[in-house]
């Protein structure tokens, strides 16, 4: 699980993250797949280890897979693999 995290670590350092300013009222971060077209085998990497290593957790009325580490929660919207766009992140309450 250590290289898991390591190399989670180099990834979520590595990407820009922006604030979701359209849902202040749930605040989190997000970032886009596009806007680091060079990383887009360890996006990918990034959205598979979430889904297999990540807890569910119930958001309003759906489940979604939970990475937690370092503090912060990452998690996508289900879409299959390649059609995955975004990552969601937001502080560990």
């Amino acid at each position: 699980m250590n290289e898991i995290m390591e190399r989670a670590r180099s990834y979520i350092s590595t990407v820009r993250w922006q604030f979701a300013k359209t849902m202040p009222e749930t605040p989190h971060e997000y970032t886009v797949s596009k806007w680091n077209p060079n990383l887009r085998d360890e996006f990918e990497w990034f959205v598979n280890a979430i889904r297999q290593h990540g807890k569910g957790e119930r958001f309003f009325n759906k489940t979604f897979m939970y990475f937690a580490i370092d503090g912060k929660k990452y998690w996508t919207m289900g879409a299959p693999i390649k059609e995955t766009i975004l990552i969601n992140r937001t502080d560990i309450e």
